[in-house]
């Protein structure tokens, strides 16, 4: 009973049931060798019997069985078709409808059959395509948690997932799910984060790292504190964005949705014309089945939801359709250094002293007490070598007034210190000729390190340098854009010239823009958009803010755990991956071209069957079947998307090999 449920609940019930209604009027027929359709007075019902060749019974019982297989098939085609007249709009579905429904008053029941019979399964094939299609977000959905372990009372107590409490302690044992977004707070283990970041390879984690919803252990054994729990998580943010984006339609997705708006109802009058002028009903009623543009209607969206779904899989989030449309248009990408480029940790490499009345600790001392109470990235490295050679600042400076673009300036211990560039120096009245500060502070920016002059009462005490460490891949993503038709990568940074030129060296930047406030980088974008280019945007969203919000594509680096980047972005890397920023757009240049072949299909067909019909020898039901046909065959090239393109990224964070210390953020 439960199977025949089943059964009759499956997309496929009606046509089977039509099909076999079909291939039972085709056996009543031969074993009594009847005809095939009858001319209908206007007592077809009556006098149907008078036109057999063969026995009257049984050609009345097949005429019968196609005429319940028309009916089966074409119930849900007319209720689609009412339902969508109603509120007026003109569907596909109306004209196969009229075409059926005209098909049976004149008697061609093996055409309203074939025409209803063929439209069903078309209807199902799109059906089972779309809900394959969109298998990334299902992968998604699945690997979501259902139950969590926690701690409570001092006790281990099975729970459902969303019942956890925030700040409440997870144990996340080897193989199990992890149930919530939160930070480790004992313990280690390995992390499979290929449902969030499409990364392979496991992730270390040990205290203080951060895990995501719906990620699994592979090894080891972690107590975490609940930081995200249910609609809150990574994961459940990542499910509504994929939904949202697939449902998004594309400005050529828009375009074929007015263009059938009005091809629908030029079909049905051209048909009317055709059948009044020529007197020939099934003409008329012909052309309103091949002039169906089910195949136009459904290959932009099937391409659509391809191409979003397998970038989903791979860690690569696109808003909708626009954007990855837009995405495919890219011919330029401009770039953040820090935390793009480069790997964003900057470390101490360079301490020199240019007064002797001063040593290395001395210079260390001072630059770490001014830094304590900066919350600039560089400040980090200093206070945490200081604080290595028992050199920690005791509390906070006085004061302290970052100057943008320069350094800081603080008040420590009663003294007036400066830490910045040479611009910084200028502007409160200290020379550095005699101490040479410029030129120790160029031959560390020649090296690709960032220098920070260090300055206490006007006097220069020495200069000292930060560097960060290129990213491995880093060039090959920039030979990668290359390869995909990005004519141009820019660096904008705000760091000095000559750390951004010992970066771009390193790394084969086409352009390099530096010293730059974040106006100068709208303006650095804008000025590319003039020069006709489409540019795509990679930044952390908060100094580059105007600039992602100018570019045409605004692109997120690591977005995992970042709330805001994934919903702002309109593209967003889950992972920490710089190969996937080329596989981005190398994978909407391709769901373009699906795109723009299934337009090139389902037109020539229509045009093909136009013909046919005209020149003679396409009946409604050849027209259906190579309609259908049509129809299918956009479905597989759009299903080509899903699979993996030679060549696409898969490298994953343990892959990368060592880079070289360049570069880290000036006070930019």
């Amino acid at each position: 009973m439960n199977a025949l449920r089943a059964w009759r609940s499956s997309p496929w019930f009606i046509p089977i049931v039509s099909g076999l209604c079909i291939a039972a009027s085709f056996a009543v027929e031969r074993s009594f060798g009847g005809a095939g359709n009858i001319v209908l007075s206007p007592r077809w019902w009556i006098d149907a019997g008078a036109h057999a060749h063969g026995s009257d019974d049984a050609f009345t019982l097949a005429n019968a069985l196609m005429l319940v297989a028309a009916i089966i098939a074409g119930w849900g085609i007319v209720v689609k078709a009412v339902r969508a007249a109603l509120v007026r709009f003109v569907s596909i579905d109306l004209l196969v409808s009229i075409a059926a429904i005209g098909a049976v008053l004149i008697g061609n029941f093996w055409e309203a059959a074939a025409v209803t019979f063929l439209f069903a399964i078309g209807h199902t094939l799109e059906a089972g395509t779309m809900n394959r299609t969109r298998a990334a977000l299902a992968e998604l959905v699945a690997v979501a948690p259902d139950v969590a372990v926690v701690l409570r009372d001092g006790a281990q107590l099975e729970v459902p997932a969303h019942q956890v409490r925030m700040g409440e302690i997870v144990l996340v044992k080897n193989g199990a799910k992890v149930p919530v977004d939160g930070r480790v707070v004992a313990g280690s283990g390995a992390i499979d984060e290929a449902s969030i970041t499409g990364e392979s390879i496991p992730v270390e984690k040990t205290e203080a790292d951060h895990v995501f919803a719906g990620t699994i252990s592979r090894a080891g054994f972690l107590q975490v504190e609940a930081t995200g729990i249910g609609a809150d998580t990574t994961l459940a943010r990542i499910i509504h964005r994929v939904e949202e984006a697939q449902d998004a339609k594309a400005k050529t997705q828009a375009f074929i949705d007015r263009f059938s708006k009005w091809y629908t109802p030029a079909v049905m009058v051209l048909a009317l014309a055709a059948g009044l002028i020529s007197g020939d009903v099934v003409l008329g009623l012909t052309l309103l089945v091949i002039g169906c543009p089910g195949a136009l209607v459904i290959s932009i969206p099937v391409a659509i939801v391809a191409g979003i779904g397998r970038a989903a899989r791979n860690g690569i989030l696109i808003k909708g359709g626009e954007f990855l449309e837009t995405s495919a248009k890219v011919s330029a990408v401009a770039v953040d250094k820090t935390g793009t480029l480069t790997e964003g940790r900057p470390t101490l490499t360079d301490i020199v002293v240019l007064d002797a009345r001063f040593d290395r600790r001395d210079v260390l001392r001072w630059a770490a007490a001014a830094e304590a109470g900066s919350e600039h990235p560089l400040a980090r490295p200093i206070i945490e070598v200081a604080a290595q050679e028992g050199l920690a600042p005791q509390g906070v400076p006085g004061t302290v007034t970052p100057v943008v673009g320069k350094g800081i300036v603080a008040e420590v211990e009663g003294r007036h210190v400066l830490v910045g560039n040479v611009p910084l120096l200028r502007e409160y009245g200290i020379e550095d000729d005699a101490a040479g500060a410029g030129i120790a502070a160029d031959a560390l920016a020649a090296a690709g390190k960032t220098p920070m002059i260090v300055a206490v009462d006007a006097e220069v005490l020495g200069v000292i340098g930060v560097a960060d460490t290129v990213r491995a891949d880093a060039a090959e993503m920039i030979r990668r854009l290359h390869a995909s038709g990005v004519r141009k990568v820019v660096m904008l940074t705000g760091d000095t010239k000559l750390v951004a030129e010992a970066i771009g060296a390193a790394v084969g930047i086409d352009e390099i823009h530096a010293s730059l406030l974040p106006e100068d980088k709208l303006e650095a974008v804008a000025r590319l958009q003039r020069d006709g280019h489409t540019v795509a945007m990679v930044g952390d969203g908060v100094n580059d803010a105007p600039a992602l919000a100018i570019a045409d594509i605004g692109v997120a680096m690591g977005a995992a755990g970042s709330a805001v980047a994934v919903e702002t972005a309109d593209l967003a890397l889950m992972g920490d991956n710089l190969l996937k920023l080329p596989e981005a757009i190398g994978l909407a240049k391709r769901t373009v071209r699906v795109m723009r072949q299934n337009i090139a299909i389902a037109l020539l067909t229509v045009l093909v069957l136009l013909v046919g019909v005209f020149a003679g020898g396409v009946t409604m039901a050849v027209g259906m079947l190579v309609h259908e046909g049509s129809v299918l065959i956009v479905i597989l090239n759009a299903m080509r998307l899903l699979r993996h393109a030679p060549g696409e990224a898969r490298a994953a964070k343990g892959d990368r090999v060592p880079g070289h210390p360049l570069a880290a953020a000036s006070r930019g």
